[in-house]
């Protein structure tokens, strides 16, 4: 009888239409069970938000129970504003909800002010004028960014391969247990940018990453960006990548840079 039930469920599963589309996941389809498969279509709207319940399934062995837990607690609804790849790419799904959490889609620079900079336009500036503006109000970059970051260095270089790689700023999140690699743009986002992202998460994990420490975590940090191309031109890498954005406190109407809190009072707080 369990065996005529098992060829059952089966043949029901197969009788499902499956979508000639270029990103179903077939593979993780077939791994998960039926009673899988009837709580994802009984409880996710989209078929995006199907796909990702397949996949996050088959990858961590989830139980119907879990499952439905996740789906309660809106997973896939609640990853973030930030364009990522992190629920497919870190380890387990409970650190990659953790980095949702930790990192912003934009972030206020609001120590650095592009008028004091002599530029006519945030492009004219040399991303390597706005690193070092960053680095001397470090600590308030990182009050920005978030409570548990330690600021490793920027323009940290990492030799490999008879190479050198120079990342524009390197910190180690202790909730995360990372190194946290930013690529500064003062343009636009670019696909590019990731590639070169890509390239650098690599090489810290494989020659700068302690053995007990999580994979490496990379943010590219640009002026504006498009977060539906954004999540596009991440998904197929495979290192845990975000893309965010910042303002300047030139960029802000004015009367919300009169509402900042004066310079002295924030090295009162600090």
């Amino acid at each position: 009888m369990a065996g005529e039930k098992g060829n059952e469920d089966s043949a029901q599963i197969r009788q499902l239409q499956l979508p000639n589309f270029k990103d179903f996941p077939v593979e993780e389809f077939f791994k998960i069970g039926f009673t899988h498969h009837i709580a994802i279509i009984s409880q996710a709207k989209t078929v995006e938000e199907r796909y990702f319940y397949i996949k996050l399934s088959a990858r961590e062995y989830l139980s119907v129970d879990s499952l439905k837990r996740l789906m309660r607690e809106g997973v896939y609804r609640n990853r973030g504003a930030l364009a990522n790849n992190f629920m497919e790419k870190l380890p387990t799904t409970e650190l990659a909800r953790r980095a949702v959490m930790t990192f912003k889609d934009e972030y206020l620079l609001d120590f650095i002010n592009v008028e004091e900079l002599g530029a006519r336009d945030i492009e004219d500036i040399d991303e390597r004028v706005v690193e070092n503006k960053i680095v001397q109000n470090i600590k308030n970059f990182i009050m920005t960014f978030g409570r548990d970051f330690t600021f490793v260095g920027n323009q940290f270089q990492v030799e490999a391969l008879g190479h050198t790689h120079v990342i524009d700023l390197l910190f180690f999140n202790r909730e995360l247990s990372a190194l946290v690699a930013v690529e500064l743009k003062t343009g636009p986002f670019r696909p590019a940018y990731l590639g070169q992202l890509n390239l650098y998460l690599r090489v810290l994990d494989d020659f700068v990453r302690k053995p007990n420490e999580n994979p490496s975590i990379g943010i590219v940090l640009c002026k504006s960006a498009d977060k539906t191309y954004a999540e596009y031109a991440i998904r197929d890498y495979d290192k845990p990548m975000g893309v965010a954005t910042y303002k300047t406190a030139s960029d802000m109407p004015e009367r919300l840079r009169n509402a900042l809190p004066d310079v002295e009072e924030l090295k009162k707080l600090l």
